[in-house]
């Protein structure tokens, strides 16, 4: 059922006249905000650690500020094969650009860290399109495998070769491509699984991949985390932060936890600015893991 959703969704949004397809979504997500499911409620209650100080009418504005933006991150990525390349280069305007196009033309690669916020799909084709660079990204091993097969075949028509999140022989070929100087995009902010980082994040602790900081230290290419945002009915946002540095003393797993901490603030600062547009609508945090386990016990 959810691959056959899925499909409806690529085949009949994107023919929808953007003005309808925007009101879509808005209305799915209204209508999504008012059930009050779970999604919506775990939306508000990690955006009461991003705005503590929030009152509950604030918290309410926000998570359904925050499910139309992520229903917007659908109807566009549903729609954004039929984008023109010219509407692609004008629906995001990237602030410090030049930390990426310096780092490539350094020819070291550099790897692009993200959280879920605003399109990483417009961003990824904004970047193969109007800097004219390809890059590697990694996906997760959806069931159905019909329903992978579908994501995998949407990002590479957007000009990414994709890798399934699986096994270690991902590693291997990011790593490769960074040492030939190229590019490497992965969305960062959640790894919950046993080789994930601890990390604090809006002052509690939760775990991030490894796998940015491991890939700038394996091969010497640039780590640049990036955040975006939505700005206006047809333009996103984005800001390409400093670069993370290697440090230059310690073990290998004590550089990987100061950097993947620098990625982690530096989301923090994207996210604390543009709540609205962060999209996660899962348990991101240990103590709510812990709790869950609790209650199963």
């Amino acid at each position: 059922m959810s691959d056959a959703l899925y499909g409806l969704g690529w085949a009949t949004v994107k023919k929808l006249p953007e003005p309808v397809a925007t009101r879509l979504g808005r209305t799915i997500a209204d209508t999504v905000w008012k059930r009050r499911g779970k999604g919506v409620l775990r939306l508000e209650a990690n955006l009461a650690r991003v705005v503590p100080d929030a009152t509950p009418q604030r918290l309410a504005e926000l998570s359904k500020a925050g499910m139309r933006s992520y229903l917007r991150y659908w109807m566009e990525s549903f729609r954004l094969p039929t984008w023109s390349r010219q509407r692609i280069k004008d629906g995001l305007d990237v602030k410090d650009l030049h930390y990426l196009t310096e780092g490539l033309a350094a020819g070291k690669g550099v790897v692009l860290a993200l959280p879920h916020m605003g399109n990483y799909d417009h961003a990824g084709a904004w970047v193969t399109t109007t800097l004219d660079t390809p890059f590697t990204t990694v996906a997760e091993r959806l069931k159905p495998e019909t329903l992978y097969d579908r994501f995998v075949a949407y990002r590479e028509g957007l000009g990414m070769e994709v890798l399934p999140h699986t096994g270690g022989a991902a590693f291997g070929i990011l790593a490769r491509r960074l040492r030939a100087g190229g590019l490497v995009c992965l969305v960062a902010d959640r790894d919950l699984s046993s080789t994930g980082v601890e990390v604090k994040f809006f002052g509690e602790t939760t775990r991030m991949p490894a796998g940015p900081a491991m890939l700038a230290q394996h091969t010497g290419a640039l780590l640049l985390p990036v955040t975006l945002w939505y700005d206006s009915s047809s333009t996103m946002r984005g800001r390409v932060h400093p670069p993370v540095d290697v440090p230059e003393t310690g073990t290998r797993a004590e550089k990987t936890s100061v950097m993947t901490q620098a990625l982690a603030d530096a989301f923090a600062t994207g996210i604390a600015d543009h709540p609205e547009d962060w999209h996660m609508l899962q348990r991101l945090w240990l103590a709510d893991l812990e709790h869950v386990e609790e209650r199963s016990a």
